[in-house]
């Protein structure tokens, strides 16, 4: 018995080596037969293969994977495989040191690793396939949106940047130009203006010598000209390179108002406008004031209607409005009148309101009383002339439903 069982102790110890060797020539790991005596080499065995499957997953730059290969597990993983087969067992199939690298020495410290997320292709041409990671659509999103922002800031910065010099540019240019003597204003063009002379606007409008169209003042020019009586309202235009245009509208001379003087001896003719302001006093046509002043002043005088018998103590102002409750009450019936009647006007008695009378050209005398119901007395007078040609001297319409004349 004794001896059988050192056979069966010899004949186990000597198939370890052929194991051993039969598993390092082949390209395929073969399991050891597991031995009688067992535990304490089937421990060391497992220890090797342990330590063998840490070296192969140490060093992921000493090895690559070869397509193709089949990635089998080392030697000395399995059971029953000596210590000294782990550590000199070769490199698994599948996998080949990279070049300039070696497994390790001895099998310790040797890693073997096949790259995290590089996985072989299938039939291949061996390179490794790119790294794949996840990342959630809301991430690229929100990346995108973030880069679209950040772009659209920069084009914005740089328009604004642009915009920011070419405004500094243009003010640099504007100011320079402003304080130049560039457009200097060499002629002053003035228009509709009848009863002022050039020398009379010149004073009024006095426009700066040696300024220019850009730096004169149009507004204080147009305040000195509305200080004049006969000016209503006035137009300034810059007709570059060197001209100024002044467009005046005038008053109209609307009548001519005799108004007694201190001595209540004589009368002072004075231009009143259509709107009751006076214009001025006119002056003998044959004195030298007269001779200097516009010449339409007279003609416009002769043509209109004269209110006479105006109250002592009206006491008329250039450039202010007429408050003689008499003189207006005969502006406003004037000027209440159509054209066949008030055509034919030529004098006005402002006694006082109620006894207001229109002297015709052809002699009729009206009592017109207030400016009241005047188109309806003015529909009666014409027709009592009408129905009375020649005859009629003397018409009463200040009542105008009972009206009265009387023939010469």
């Amino acid at each position: 018995m004794a001896s059988n069982s050192r056979r069966k102790s010899g004949s186990s110890g000597s198939r370890r080596p052929q194991a051993a060797g039969r598993q390092g020539a082949s390209r395929g790991p073969v399991p050891a037969p597991r031995a009688s005596s067992g535990r304490s080499a089937s421990a060391s065995a497992m220890r090797g293969g342990k330590a063998a499957g840490r070296t192969a997953q140490a060093d992921p730059s000493a090895y690559r994977v070869i397509p193709g290969g089949r990635a089998a597990a080392g030697a000395g993983s399995r059971r029953g495989a000596s210590p000294s087969a782990g550590r000199n067992a070769p490199a698994p199939v599948g996998v080949r040191p990279l070049r300039g690298g070696a497994p390790g020495r001895g099998g310790r410290g040797a890693s073997v690793r096949v790259s995290a997320g590089r996985t072989p292709r299938a039939g291949g041409a061996g390179a490794p396939a790119p790294r794949m990671t996840s990342v959630r659509v809301g991430d690229l999103n929100r990346a995108d949106r973030a880069a679209r922002a950040h772009a659209t800031y920069r084009r914005y910065m740089v328009r604004l940047a642009v915009a920011l010099c070419v405004l500094a540019a243009l003010f640099v240019g504007a100011a320079a130009l402003y304080f130049s003597d560039a457009f200097s204003i060499e002629e002053v063009k003035v228009e509709g203006v009848e009863h002022l002379t050039a020398t009379e606007m010149a004073a009024l409008a006095n426009v700066p010598s040696g300024t220019t169209l850009l730096r004169v003042d149009t507004g204080a020019i147009e305040q000195n000209l509305l200080r004049d009586a006969w000016v209503k309202s006035v137009t300034i235009h810059r007709e570059f390179p060197h001209a100024l245009k002044i467009v005046i509208t005038e008053r109209t001379v609307a009548a001519v108002v005799e108004v007694p003087t201190q001595s209540a001896t004589t009368t002072q003719p004075w231009a009143i406008a259509s709107d009751g302001m006076w214009l001025m006093a006119i002056p003998d046509q044959d004195s030298e004031l007269g001779q200097s002043i516009s010449q339409k002043i007279y003609e416009d005088a002769a043509s209109v209607l004269h209110i006479t018998d105006v109250p002592y103590g009206t006491s008329p102002e250039t450039g202010a409005f007429c408050t003689d409750e008499n003189v207006n009450n005969a502006l406003d019936i004037v000027a209440g009148l159509t054209t066949s009647l008030a055509d034919q006007v030529v004098l006005v008695k402002a006694t006082d309101a109620e006894s207001t009378k229109l002297t015709l050209e052809n002699g009729v005398e009206i009592a017109f009383g207030a400016a009241e119901d005047i188109r309806e007395k003015e529909r009666v007078c014409l027709e009592i002339m009408e129905q009375n040609p020649g005859t009629v001297a003397y018409i009463n319409v200040r009542v105008a439903d009972r009206p009265t004349w009387r023939s010469l």
